[in-house]
C-alpha cells in the first residue's frame, strides 16, 4: 500500500496536469479518502481474505496454537462492533474471521418473518449479508482512519512535528477491519447449477470461503434437529465442483471450500446411488442402508427395490415418505467417508457436526480420517444447541467415576443445577471449558472454531435485561447505569453513536466539498460534546 505522503505527491502531480481545472481539489483530501477505501469491490476482498485464510491454514499446520475464531453475526453492525473489538483488546484482527450462519438468516433475515433452519428463506438474502458485513467492516476502516487523520492536523496546528509523524506511521500501518468470512450455503439451495450461481453472488459480495454440506437440498434441516437426510457422494461433488468453478470464473483462485458432513446425526438418504462394480464410492454408500436379505421372489413386494449389497441381494429400507434408511450406528464410518472423499475431491477444510463438544469423540475421527488425508483439518461449530455446562459437567464426572474417584455427592442427570457451581466438579468442568478451543486445536484438527449464533442470544439477553429493569422500579438508571456508564468506563464507541455512524465523517466531506461554507454538524452545540 502507497503511504500517505507518497499518494499526496501523485495527486498533486495529477492535480497540476489539469491545467488549473482541479484547483479546488486538495490532493491530501483525496489521499485521505483513498486510504478510507482501500477495497473498492468485493472481489478486492474475496482475494484478499483468501490469501489470508492460506496463510493462516499453513500456519496452523506449522503449530496448532495458531488455529482461528469467529463469532456469527447476523447483521452489519455486529459484525463491525466485533472486530472494532477484537482491535481494541487485542491490537490486531489477525486469526479473527466472522461466521455467516444460515440460522440466523433464517430466524432474522428474511422476508418471510422468523423461519427455522430449513432453506425457506431467499436465497440472495445470505449474499446481502455478505454485502452488508462488509460495507460496516469498510466503515470501520473509515471512522478509524478518520479519527487518525483530524489527530494530524490537530499535531500540525500544534507544531508538534514528532507526533505529526507517529500518526502518519500508524496510517500508513493501518490496520484493516476486513477478515474472512465463512458463509453458510446451507446444502446449496438447489442442483449443482443453483449452487454455482449463489456462490457466485457469494463470492461478488466477498465472500473467500463457502461452507457446504451434504444434505438434500430440499430437505434440508438444523445440524441438530433430527430428520436430516444426506445425499450420495457424486450429488455432493458436483456442488463442491460447482462452487469451485464460481471462484475459479472469478479469479479467486485461493477460495477456500468447507465441506460439511450430517452423517453422524442423519439416518435417512434420499436416494441410492450409482454404482458400477463393487467397491466404488457408489458401492461403499449403499453398503450403510438398512435392509432385509432377498431369498426368493416372493420376499419382493410392489414397488420394492433390490439392491446388491455385500454379494447378496437385500431390500432397502424405505419409509412412507420414500427416503432409506441407514444401517444404525453406521453414522461415524460415514463421516469418515464422507470426510475422506470431499477432501479427495476439492474440497480444502471439513466440518463434522456432532451432538456433543468431546475432544475425544472428534479426535477418534480425525485420526482415521488422517490414516488417509494427513492434513485434513476441521471448521467446528461451537454450538449453542449443546449445552455446555452440563456437557463438561458429565463429561467431569464421568472421568472421575471411571477412575475410581467418589462421585456420591454428584447427581448426574441434574449437574445443571447452580448449587454444583463453586464445586470442584463444577469449577474443573469450566476449566475444561476454557481449555476447549486450544485442546481440540492439539489434540483434534480442529483449524477454525466458531459459534454460530451467539449474537442471536446475547441480543435477546441484554435487551431482556434493560427491559426488565427499565420498565420496573429502576426506570432511566437501568439503561445509565447498566448501559450508557458502562460504555463510558469500558471505552465503547458507540457512547459517541454520532460520531460511530458517520457524523465526523460527513463533516469532513462537507469540508472538503464547501471549504469554508460547510455546515457541519459537528460544533459546539452537539451533545455527543458531553462525552470528551
Amino acid at each position: 500500500m502507497t503511504g500517505l505522503l507518497e499518494e499526496i505527491k501523485a495527486l498533486a502531480q495529477l492535480r497540476e496536469a489539469q491545467g488549473g481545472k482541479w484547483d479546488n481539489i486538495k490532493p491530501e483530501y483525496a489521499a485521505r479518502m483513498r486510504a478510507q477505501n482501500r477495497f473498492h469491490t468485493g472481489l478486492d476482498i474475496a482475494r484478499y481474505t483468501a490469501n489470508i485464510m492460506r496463510e493462516d491454514m499453513a500456519a496452523y499446520d506449522a503449530d496448532t496454537a495458531n488455529y482461528t475464531q469467529s463469532l456469527g453475526c447476523w447483521h452489519g453492525f455486529i459484525g463491525q462492533q466485533k472486530m472494532i473489538s477484537i482491535k481494541k483488546h487485542f491490537g490486531t484482527t489477525k486469526r479473527s474471521y466472522l461466521y455467516l450462519s444460515g440460522w440466523m438468516v433464517a430466524a432474522l433475515r428474511s422476508e418471510f418473518g422468523p423461519l427455522p433452519d430449513q432453506s425457506m428463506h431467499e436465497k440472495t438474502s445470505v449474499a446481502n449479508l455478505i454485502e452488508e458485513l462488509y460495507t460496516f467492516l469498510k466503515q470501520a476502516d473509515s471512522w478509524e482512519l478518520n479519527h487518525l487523520f483530524r489527530a494530524l492536523d490537530d499535531a500540525r496546528e500544534a507544531g508538534d512535528r514528532s507526533k505529526e509523524q507517529e500518526l502518519i506511521s500508524k496510517i500508513d500501518n493501518h490496520e484493516t477491519h476486513i477478515v474472512p468470512i465463512i458463509a453458510d450455503i446451507d446444502a446449496g439451495f438447489g442442483n449443482a447449477e443453483a449452487t454455482y450461481l449463489l456462490a457466485k453472488k457469494f463470492i461478488e459480495a466477498g465472500a473467500c470461503c463457502i461452507q457446504l454440506e451434504n444434505q438434500v437440498s430440499d430437505e434440508k434441516q438444523c445440524g441438530h434437529q433430527d430428520g436430516k437426510v444426506t445425499v450420495p457422494h457424486e450429488d455432493f461433488i458436483a456442488k463442491i465442483n460447482a462452487v469451485r468453478y464460481a471462484f475459479l470464473e472469478l479469479g479467486v483462485e485461493n477460495g477456500v471450500i468447507v465441506a460439511r458432513t450430517d452423517s453422524l446425526g442423519a439416518g435417512l438418504t434420499q436416494k441410492i446411488a450409482v454404482t458400477n462394480e463393487p467397491g466404488d464410492l457408489g458401492d461403499q454408500y449403499n453398503s450403510f442402508l438398512d435392509g432385509d436379505e432377498v431369498t426368493s421372489a416372493s420376499d419382493i413386494n410392489n414397488g420394492d427395490v433390490v439392491i446388491k449389497q455385500n454379494g447378496k441381494l437385500v431390500k432397502p429400507k424405505r419409509l412412507a415418505s420414500g427416503l432409506y434408511q441407514f444401517k444404525p450406528g453406521t453414522g461415524e464410518d460415514r463421516v469418515i467417508l464422507d470426510c475422506i472423499t470431499s477432501l479427495q475431491n476439492g474440497a480444502d477444510l471439513l466440518w463434522i457436526e456432532t451432538e456433543k463438544p468431546h475432544v475425544g469423540q472428534i479426535a477418534a475421527m480425525v485420526n482415521r480420517i488422517r490414516e488417509v488425508c494427513p492434513d485434513a483439518k476441521l471448521v467446528y461449530n461451537n454450538s449453542p444447541s449443546f449445552n455446555w455446562t452440563l456437557n463438561f459437567r458429565q463429561q467431569v464426572f464421568d472421568a472421575w467415576e471411571k477412575e475410581g474417584k467418589d462421585v456420591s455427592a454428584y447427581q448426574r442427570d441434574k449437574l445443571m443445577g447452580v448449587e454444583y457451581d463453586n464445586t470442584e466438579l463444577g469449577q474443573l468442568a469450566d476449566e475444561w471449558t476454557r481449555n476447549f478451543q486450544r485442546d481440540s486445536a492439539r489434540e483434534a484438527g480442529i483449524f477454525h472454531h466458531l459459534i454460530t449464533l451467539p449474537t442471536y442470544h446475547t441480543a435477546a439477553l441484554s435487551t431482556d435485561n434493560l427491559a426488565k429493569d427499565y420498565f420496573g422500579d429502576e426506570g432511566m438508571l437501568a439503561y445509565v447505569k447498566k448501559v450508557q456508564r458502562e460504555e463510558i468506563r469500558q471505552g465503547i464507541a458507540t457512547v459517541k453513536h454520532q460520531d460511530m455512524a458517520g457524523s465526523n465523517i460527513g463533516d469532513d466531506h462537507k469540508e472538503f466539498f464547501h471549504g469554508d461554507a460547510a455546515l457541519k454538524a459537528g460544533g459546539k452545540d452537539n451533545t455527543m460534546n458531553q462525552f470528551g
